[in-house]
């Protein structure tokens, strides 16, 4: 699988752009605030239909237009999909697939898979459960279409439940409706605690092999599913909860307040780990992300890099740069030394200035 070209029109700070990437190690250098990440963006967005940052699509319209265009040509099996989509100020984005158009965003998913990673990212051991749980729904819902469904309708329930349960302050009588919504909100559930159980399980497996050999076999880092609740229990859980939820005016149990636990020794890293185990820990996770999508779609996904590597010590950055060789991997950073002085294999070399790309000599 490889992304064999990007066309940008009025994309941020992107009159009109046309890039187009090799298939193994692709460099986008450049000062701060060029316009490199917004390149990795829009490949992000072209295989999710989301942007990694949170932005909303009037946000990524160049200042002063209406609407903007990204085409992303892919490569995958042999067979080439084009993938256009169209952000509009105050509109539903228009996305089609080889010129047809697309109504769920399921239908794009699959396509084209791809793992991120950001300096955001070695954060994400230390931080709020709540980046934890947008990396687990992020890798499931590229990998398996059904949990996608299931998200999204348990994400629409529980923002009807939630509306139902303020709407009942001052309507008592509407109470006769919540029964429809809890058994909705348990039966997507249940669904979402065992995937989500068994996809830790196999992410686990990979995680603890990787962090053994990064850590020189010194650590043994496990990862465990913090379920809020058990599916088996879900349902006497939020019957039981109901007088809170009166009271908060919010569902307080469900996958929705789901966590994980990274421990080392049987010691809680997250709260009692070093930054240096932390950001070991991370950097393992996201290597584990590419094993683990590689056996469940029996290809490579493409690896975006965001200026990650001036957050790594050299040991690190060898030991992910000569675990990617097999994926094609597209990398910004504001210089070039490490890989001169690391004598890492790049395939394409770009400059980024102000919106503009370059593309340089490849670096020996």
């Amino acid at each position: 699988m490889m992304i064999k070209s990007i066309e940008l029109k009025n994309f941020r700070n992107y009159e009109d752009l046309q890039i187009s990437f090799d298939e193994g190690t692709n460099i986008l250098f450049g000062d701060n605030a060029q316009g490199k990440t917004n390149i990795l963006e829009a490949a992000y967005m072209s295989g999710t239909t989301k942007s990694h940052k949170g932005s909303r699509d009037r946000e990524m319209v160049r200042f002063g237009e209406q609407e903007a265009h990204i085409r992303t040509v892919v490569t995958r099996r042999e067979k080439e999909y084009q993938i256009d989509m169209h952000l509009k100020q105050g509109r539903t984005k228009g996305i089609a697939v080889n010129r047809i158009p697309i109504r769920k965003a399921s239908e794009l998913f699959g396509i084209l898979n791809m793992v991120f990673f950001s300096p955001e990212d070695l954060n994400i051991i230390k931080n709020g459960p709540t980046e934890r749980r947008r990396f687990l729904d992020s890798e499931l819902c590229q990998i398996d279409k059904i949990y996608l469904a299931d998200l999204t309708n348990y994400n629409k329930i529980l923002g009807q439940r939630n509306k139902l349960l303020k709407d009942m302050t001052f309507r008592p009588e509407l109470s006769d409706t919540l029964p429809v919504w809890d058994m909705q909100l348990v039966e997507t559930g249940k669904r979402i605690i065992k995937r989500r159980k068994q996809f830790v399980e196999e992410l686990g497996e990979i995680v603890r092999s990787i962090h053994f050999r990064l850590s020189g076999g010194k650590e043994d880092l496990l990862v465990n599913y913090e379920p809020n609740i058990d599916d088996i229990f879900f349902e006497d859980e939020l019957s039981r909860a109901k007088p809170k939820d009166l009271k908060l005016c919010q569902t307080s149990v469900g996958p929705h307040r789901d966590d994980l636990l990274f421990s080392i020794g049987g010691v809680d890293i997250r709260r009692f780990g070093s930054q240096g185990q932390q950001r070991t820990s991370a950097l393992s996770l996201k290597l584990s992300e590419i094993e683990l999508v590689k056996r469940s779609i029996s290809d490579t996904p493409v690896l975006l890099l965001d200026d990650v590597l001036s957050e790594l010590d050299s040991s690190r950055q060898n030991y992910l740069l000569n675990n990617i060789c097999d994926t094609q991997t597209i990398i910004t950073c504001t210089g070039l030394d490490e890989f001169v002085r690391n004598r890492f294999q790049i395939n394409k070399v770009f400059e980024v200035i102000s919106g503009q790309v370059f593309e340089r000599s490849v670096l020996t």
